[in-house]
């Protein structure tokens, strides 16, 4: 299946103060555009034109390393746009998903800290990641544009730490970054029906 730049659900300055309009710009119109395009052109007589994009991402994985490298991006950026939204944020989670949090990962206070720890020390361009591999809950860091798809798990959060993510708006502050998205602009809702779906 050809891979489409997503619109964003929401406009490009409804989630300022914490990522500004540039950003997103740059980010949406820009960035994933180029995964877009490109992943296009390296599908093409690939084998996996008729695939799924989370099929294309695992099997491409280790194989054909340029178009996993856009596919993994694509992947990881439409769940992205969907992880934000204005006034998110908070910890006021739906219920199942906030019990899968106290029994897996020791409460969200926990929880919030080792993200966004995965994400600071993520070295050089990466993600950090929540995600239901064999039954729990877990906390994972991943360079590029893997995902813990690739690894056996199902992502149900995702944080880009590349620093086309950030730098406009908090330059080389990625700590800052990490706790302004992680307790203003989540998506909780979101995280919520990505968890049920994976829990099958």
């Amino acid at each position: 299946m050809a891979f489409e730049l997503p619109e964003l659900p929401y406009s490009k300055d409804a989630l300022g103060p914490y990522m500004s309009a540039e950003t997103l710009e740059f980010h949406h119109d820009k960035h994933h555009q180029a995964y877009v395009t490109n992943g296009n052109k390296l599908l093409e007589g690939s084998g996996l034109e008729g695939k799924s994009l989370e099929d294309i991402v695992k099997e491409s994985f280790g194989k054909n390393q340029g178009l996993f490298n856009n596919a993994g991006q694509h992947y990881n950026h439409v769940h992205f746009w969907q992880w934000m939204k204005p006034n998110g944020g908070g910890n006021k989670l739906p219920g199942s998903l906030q019990s899968a949090i106290d029994s897996d990962l020791g409460g969200f206070d926990k929880f919030r800290a080792d993200f966004i720890n995965a994400g600071t020390t993520q070295f050089g361009s990466g993600w950090a990641w929540l995600s239901l591999k064999d039954g729990k809950l877990e906390v994972t860091k991943t360079a590029n544009g893997e995902s813990p798809l690739v690894y056996g798990g199902q992502p149900i959060l995702g944080v880009d730490v590349w620093e086309h993510s950030y730098y406009i708006d908090y330059r080389n502050a990625r700590p800052k970054y990490l706790e302004a998205w992680f307790d203003n602009l989540v998506n909780w809702e979101h995280v919520e029906q990505m968890f049920s779906e994976a829990r099958g």
